[in-house]
């Protein structure tokens, strides 16, 4: 299961665990609080 984490980059908001519940665990999460830096692009989770 996923689980929501903090970047230790920009402090945004980016998921750890399997993937397969990351639309789910970052649902409440604002598009601009959404961490885009190691290449999970939005574009993958949110069409």
């Amino acid at each position: 299961m996923c689980s929501p984490a903090t970047c230790e980059t920009c402090g945004k908001t980016t998921w750890t665990g399997c993937g397969m519940h990351a639309a789910q665990v970052l649902s409440d999460v604002t598009p601009d609080q959404r961490c885009t830096c190691d290449g999970r692009a939005a574009e993958e989770l949110w069409p």
